[in-house]
């Protein structure tokens, strides 16, 4: 997720670099992730790293995707007055655009961070002796609908407290921010 939030900067920040990564990590995004898991199992092996590469490769975009657009969604009119202040690109980054932008990067770590707990599982499904996704599998070739259902609601479980973690830490860092609630829902 770091690398999704350096890229999305340099992207939202220089033209040139969006315009060179931009189309490769579309075209990136609209491959199925399921079937990259076995490539990174040979080339990772099977150990911890190629489910940890998965998780981030599935995580990877969300985050990219809202860093960017929060980059963006800036204020023009806080922008040009800073600017007419004689404030510096830096200046502008770090009183304008980055505050603006937070809001979208945890609405991206929250969608990121479901991703990775799939991403894990289905590196788990490929190459695992042990784990959720193994435990998983192993449930589903002996027909242990009960056990399944145990696998499923643990990883519902680390799923939801992944998010109320996300969601604590939006809440503190991102305070001035106001909260989007779809009234009738």
């Amino acid at each position: 997720m770091g690398a999704a939030l350096v890229l999305g900067t340099a992207i939202s920040q220089v033209r040139l670099i969006e315009r060179t990564f931009m189309p490769y990590i579309v075209a990136f995004q609209t491959v199925p992730k399921v079937a990259l898991a076995p490539l990174f199992v040979v080339w990772f092996g099977f150990g911890m790293t190629s489910k940890v590469v998965m998780a981030a490769v599935i995580s990877f975009f969300p985050v990219l995707v809202n860093v960017i657009e929060g980059l963006r969604s800036a204020d023009a009119d806080q922008i040009q007055m800073l600017t007419v202040f004689g404030a510096g690109r830096f200046e502008v980054f770090r009183m304008v655009r980055l505050p603006s932008a937070l809001p979208f990067l945890f609405a991206g770590l929250d969608i990121g961070i479901v991703f990775a707990i799939l991403g894990a599982v289905v590196g788990e499904f490929i190459g695992a002796k042990e784990g959720l996704g193994y435990l998983l599998l192993q449930t589903n070739y002996n027909f242990d609908i009960a056990g399944m259902f145990a696998v499923l609601v643990v990883l519902s479980a680390l799923g939801l407290i992944a998010h109320v973690i996300i969601r604590f830490a939006h809440k503190r860092i991102v305070f001035w921010a106001e909260e989007h609630r779809v009234i009738g829902a």
